[in-house]
């Protein structure tokens, strides 16, 4: 947790603890008495595990409580209920890298949908392995940083996209279709923060060619999925996913074009609710409030 950039208008607590009476009541008694005006909540339980989770989002002009001493005063509760815990505001504006490859159609998506006000966040760079989409990003007055892999430079690459990572303060990673695998040393130094979208519906038809896989398996629904990267290929948490029907009549050029549509919404969607904070992780799986 990190102390807010700029003047925040709400502040959103995210928990996720052992299930057990008393956490909304006591969550909501704490809120109330440092003069919070909820705005939102949303809760889930998983009864199999027993464990608990919840998002609060709450207006802040009347708490009075500071980022530290919200931190400090909500600690003992946190402690009598084992939450693990975060506080974020709406205020903070993030700065996110765009990784790609050849494919362009989901970063133009990205770029427009962060033109028009829809990603509370700053694009201060895009990361290639190919020249390929340089006059898209200096049409977004966005620095491109054109770094080629391959099998032999791979480490050297990564140190460098590192490097430009941590000069300009990343914090969230997105592979809008970056054809390359990351090495669990690159995973590692975001975890949770890189969010990638896979075109099929995981977890079947995982790996580079998964339309045509489809193809030949006579499928009647072709999918997209956005996910959290993990050091396992395609197998990160699950944000969203969605489908399209296809029929006997389709060839392989139009799943990859009825997939395109797919992949640009469910990456959207995932990038979306994180810059919101709405996702929590557990195990592999997520939790995605309303």
């Amino acid at each position: 947790m990190t102390e807010p950039a700029a003047p925040a208008k709400t502040a959103i607590l995210l928990v996720d603890c052992p299930d057990r009476k008393g956490i909304v009541a006591s969550i909501g008694g704490f809120l109330y008495r440092h003069g919070a005006n909820i705005l939102h909540a949303d809760q889930h339980q998983d009864n199999k595990l027993g464990l608990f989770f919840l998002r609060v989002e709450w207006d802040l002009a009347e708490f009075d409580l500071d980022w530290a001493a919200l931190l400090r005063e909500f600690e003992p509760l946190a402690r009598e209920f084992q939450m693990r815990w975060r506080i974020e505001y709406s205020g903070d504006c993030p700065a996110v890298a765009i990784f790609v490859s050849r494919e362009q159609h989901c970063l133009v998506d990205l770029l427009h949908r962060h033109q028009i006000g829809e990603f509370t966040c700053r694009i201060p760079l895009i990361v290639s392995n190919h020249p390929d989409a340089r006059a898209l990003a200096e049409f977004h007055g966005i620095a491109y940083h054109h770094v080629p892999v391959n099998g032999s430079n791979k480490a050297e690459a990564e140190r460098t996209q590192l490097e430009l990572m941590e000069r300009h303060s990343i914090q969230l990673i997105v592979l809008a279709r970056y054809m390359q695998i990351l090495s669990p040393d690159f995973v590692a130094r975001y975890p949770s923060r890189i969010i990638n979208v896979h075109h099929s519906f995981l977890p079947a038809f995982t790996g580079a060619r998964p339309y045509h896989a489809a193809f030949e398996r006579g499928v009647k629904l072709i999918g997209a999925t956005s996910h959290y990267v993990t050091e396992a290929l395609d197998d990160g948490p699950i944000i969203e996913q969605d489908v399209a029907r296809i029929s006997h009549r389709d060839q392989v050029a139009d799943l990859v074009q009825k997939g395109r549509d797919l992949e640009r919404v469910v990456l959207a969607r995932a990038v979306r609710w994180h810059l919101e904070h709405r996702i929590l992780c557990y195990g592999n799986k997520t939790v995605v409030f309303d």
